[in-house]
């Protein structure tokens, strides 16, 4: 039987080597709302082969304002929000589809399996990501953070953990560190300073430190020092992004 309460939104550009993957799990969901931001690869021509998916094509406006203006277009309250790079396994779906939605200030929890080149990373600070993913539209949604965005809660939320997980190809190609650096320094240094350069070398340096020694990086061999300097690189371009502003 289909999920009909809840609504898969995904927004997307150049998804092509993940979405079928993504997009074959959420089978069970009668709507997926695929929202496609200036795509130019063959995605769009994968995601019109499922009947459940619903294609809107618009602007990219930074990840929050993205994400809040796709799930406008779910005809559900009930939103679960994916990245199209993830993927929805069989257990998480019987979990999904037993779930009591009677009360609005519900949100629901969930574990995100993350893989670097085919392997789950344990440690680094990707091995317990949890993540607000389920939640109804008219009382919660994402802040407007252009990168690192999230789905803002109140006092009256009620945050209820899921027991089973999803998984998300994060890296598949090792290049994908790079192009995600440059897009979010710029996004992240888009109208900001940083005007002491001290703060661009304290930054780069502890997000190094604390990826590969505090969050255990070092047990997760090579993969776990490729992430930790892609977090120093990630975090020494936004900086610097923002120290030049400020001249």
């Amino acid at each position: 039987m289909l999920i009909k309460n809840i609504s898969i939104v995904i927004i997307a550009k150049d998804a092509q080597e993940t979405i079928q993957e993504t997009l074959q799990s959420t089978l069970l969901f009668k709507e997926v709302i695929l929202y496609l931001n200036n795509s130019t690869d063959n995605t769009k021509e994968i995601a019109s082969h499922f009947k459940n998916v619903k294609i809107i094509e618009g602007d990219f406006l930074g990840f929050g304002k993205t994400k809040n203006k796709a799930a406008s277009y779910a005809s559900n309250e009930w939103i679960f929000s994916l990245d199209s790079d993830e993927v929805i396994l069989k257990e998480l779906s019987q979990e999904i589809k037993n779930l009591p939605l009677e009360n609005t200030q519900d949100v629901f929890i969930i574990k995100r399996d993350n893989y670097f080149l085919n392997k789950k990373i344990k440690y680094s600070g990707w091995g317990k990501d949890y993540l607000l993913r389920i939640y109804n539209k008219t009382q919660h949604s994402f802040n407007d953070n252009k990168v690192h965005e999230f789905v803002t809660t109140t006092q009256q939320t009620h945050k209820i953990y899921l027991q089973n997980s999803f998984k998300h190809h994060a890296i598949t190609d090792i290049n994908q560190f790079l192009y995600k650096i440059i897009k979010y320094s710029d996004l992240a240094a888009e109208g900001k300073k940083t005007c002491y350069f001290l703060t661009v070398v304290f930054k780069a340096h502890w997000a190094f430190f604390k990826t590969y020694i505090l969050q255990l990086g070092f047990l997760d061999g090579y993969r776990g020092f490729i992430i930790a300097t892609s977090n120093f690189i990630g975090k020494f371009y936004r900086y610097t992004k923002r120290y030049i502003h400020c001249k």
